[in-house]
């Protein structure tokens, strides 16, 4: 378990810390925005995000869901057919990034703008 990821349950940390913890790695904000317009199964969000490891989906979704943020529903029909969607805290989550997505894209365009042209 990594140090951020232990953080996500420590009670004695800043909010920014607590939010950082469940959205730190390389796929979980990409996974937020992607569930925030549907529902997904497995197989779409591999197919969607090229370099994403069936092994490593499913460790991320487990952790998401495991701090609330997505839910997994299986469906009993053969093949079994799982989903996941964003719970409603996800969905606060996502609501919340928002800001900072927009800070994000400014600070981009900042250091486009500054970079020398050749």
């Amino acid at each position: 378990m990594t140090m951020t990821r232990s953080r996500a349950r420590d009670t004695n940390v800043c909010g920014v810390t607590a939010a950082i913890a469940v959205i730190d790695g390389k796929w979980k904000t990409i996974l937020l925005w992607l569930l925030e317009s549907r529902p997904y199964r497995p197989g779409e969000l591999r197919r969607r995000l090229p370099g994403l490891t069936e092994k490593v989906l499913t460790q991320t979704l487990r952790e998401m869901e495991a701090d609330g943020l997505v839910h997994r529903e299986v469906h009993d029909e053969r093949p079994l057919k799982t989903v996941y969607s964003l719970t409603p805290f996800g969905r606060d989550l996502s609501e919340a990034l928002g800001p900072l997505s927009d800070w994000g894209h400014r600070r981009l365009e900042r250091l486009a703008a500054s970079e020398p042209v050749s």
